[in-house]
C-alpha cells in the first residue's frame, strides 16, 4: 500500500512532461526555457491611403522588386496562380468588392513551393507586401510617395 501514492505522483509528473512535450507547453513556470518565435517587423507609419503600415520599394527585399518589375512588365508570371483574384478574406486590406485585388508570388530564396510572401495589388494601383502569407500588410510607396 505504501508503493501506491509514490506510482500516482510519478504518473501524474509524467503525464504533466508528456502533454507539454505533446502540446508545446513547457512544464516550467511562465513558459522559461522555450523560445518563442521571433517575427521580423520593420518601422512603419500608417499611410493616410489605407492606414495600414508603409514600405519603400526600395526597402523590399530583392525578389520583392523582381516581381513588382514583372507587374508592371504585365508578366511572364513564374507562378500559375500569379495574377489571380486575392479575395482578402482575412480582411486585413482595405475592403473593396470581389475580384478588385490580385495576387502575385514574391519567390522566397530556400522554398520549395510558393513560399509566404506575397506582393497584392488594387484595381487604383494600390500595392501591398506581406511576408506571413496574409497575416499582415505593409503598403508599398515610391520613393516619391
Amino acid at each position: 500500500m505504501l508503493l501506491r501514492p509514490p506510482r500516482v505522483l510519478l504518473a501524474l509528473v509524467l503525464a504533466v512532461l508528456l502533454g507539454g512535450f505533446l502540446f508545446g507547453c513547457s512544464p516550467t513556470a511562465g513558459g522559461a526555457g522555450t523560445a518563442a518565435p521571433t517575427r521580423t517587423t520593420a518601422t512603419a507609419t500608417p499611410t493616410g491611403a489605407s492606414g495600414l503600415p508603409v514600405v519603400r520599394a526600395a526597402d523590399l527585399p530583392p525578389e520583392a522588386r523582381g516581381t513588382l518589375d514583372l507587374i508592371a512588365r504585365g508578366g511572364p508570371y513564374p507562378y500559375a496562380k500569379d495574377g489571380a483574384v486575392f479575395s482578402n478574406f482575412e480582411k486585413v486590406l482595405p475592403r473593396e468588392e470581389r475580384g478588385y485585388y490580385r495576387e502575385y508570388t514574391v519567390r522566397t530564396p530556400g522554398e520549395r513551393d510558393r513560399g509566404a510572401r506575397r506582393i497584392v495589388t488594387g484595381r487604383s494601383g494600390e500595392t501591398y507586401y506581406t511576408d506571413d502569407h496574409y497575416e499582415t500588410f505593409r503598403e508599398v510607396v515610391t520613393d516619391g510617395a
